[in-house]
């Protein structure tokens, strides 16, 4: 997402993220920072930006705040791939609405100087879209916001398009083929619950004793892929090889222990999975399940994982709905109602 920051205004381009609270960018100096094309916020050449004191209400609100000897807010934040660390700090923040006027916000931000995050050099930091008091949405004091991503490439075939994001009045998600569901604030993440998985006719529970808990999946826009607790995932895999008459690869060092071909798997080909979310059904193709991890190989993947043998196994009985099958869909995440809305849309025609 971009905004600009600062007066003047510097471009920033966050990633967004439903799972995470702090927004943060890069600034000068940067001690340890992942590389970027877009210059780093340099704090020295802007005339709106002050540190938050270490005594303010706004550091309390961050939990893993120390205080420096000049009575700086430092911040740390961690994520699966590593830390941002840097000072809490306000600035002036600007989007541009959807009349094409500039709208600014002050907000609390984190000045980073020490990333062992490594995001691609597009990217100068991270939009947090959680629940907490810092999130982007609570500073700008929006009930709702919504979201359509591309679906992965895009970029590459058609640089020229954008996905698209807005928050406040006219981001609701409405119209035909919306379907709702409900979600619970946990550590301010929006956890949703799944039920099972439909492929073709055949449906895969979430849980083989038939009982699911509640809120036992999140949704993150901050990682790539939807990943699942071993056993529903073993079961799940098990059908969805049934229904591709080609072999899958085998004993590939280096896409793990994916399940991938050696042939492009389309709507043709694969099976549609049906996400059955508690009083939601998503439809899921095979041109969304199924991607290429290796650009430049013909190799593709199923786009949900196991999770037991990765970075996010800690997830345990839970299970992570990221990014790659969200693409195409117009995702709304209502605050006051607490619900989540996926509307079926072709958002490189947004």
């Amino acid at each position: 997402m971009k905004a600009s920051i600062g007066t003047p205004p510097v471009d920033i381009y966050g990633i967004i993220d439903t799972a995470s609270d702090l927004v943060w960018t890069q600034c000068v100096p940067c001690d340890v920072c992942f590389n970027q094309i877009h210059p780093k916020f340099d704090s020295k050449k802007s005339s709106t930006y002050s540190e938050i004191s270490c005594h303010s209400k706004k550091c309390q609100e961050w939990d893993k705040v120390h205080c420096s000897p000049q009575n700086s807010c430092n911040y740390v934040s961690g994520y699966a791939s590593g830390l941002s660390k840097g000072v809490l700090a306000k600035e002036n923040v600007t989007i541009t609405s959807t009349s094409g006027q500039a709208v600014s916000f002050d907000i609390a931000f984190g000045c980073a100087h020490n990333n062992t995050i490594n995001y691609n050099n597009h990217t100068t930091g991270l939009i947090a879209l959680g629940l907490g008091p810092l999130s982007f949405p609570s500073q700008i004091g929006s009930k709702r916001f919504s979201y359509c991503l591309l679906p992965y490439g895009t970029e590459y075939t058609n640089p020229s398009i954008t996905s698209k994001i807005s928050f406040g009045n006219g981001s609701e998600v409405v119209g035909d083929g919306v379907v709702s569901t409900p979600f619970a604030a946990v550590g301010n993440q929006y956890y949703v619950t799944l039920e099972g998985i439909g492929v073709g006719d055949t449906y895969v529970p979430f849980n083989s004793l038939g009982k699911v808990s509640k809120g036992n999946i999140l949704i993150d826009s901050g990682s790539t892929l939807f990943a699942l607790p071993p056993d529903f995932y073993n079961r799940l895999e098990v059908e969805v090889k049934k229904r591709i008459s080609i072999e899958p690869m085998k004993n590939e060092t280096l896409l793990g222990n994916r399940l991938c071909y050696r042939t492009e798997i389309t709507n043709d080909n694969g099976p549609i999975l049906t996400v059955r979310f508690e009083g939601a059904d998503v439809e899921l193709k095979p041109t969304q399940t199924f991607n290429q991890p290796v650009r430049g190989y013909d190799i593709y993947c199923f786009a949900i994982i196991n999770h037991a043998k990765t970075e996010l196994a800690d997830l345990g009985d839970q299970g992570l709905y990221g990014n790659y099958v969200q693409a195409n869909f117009l995702i709304g995440f209502d605050l006051e109602t607490r619900m989540v809305s996926f509307k079926p849309t072709d958002c490189t025609k947004l």
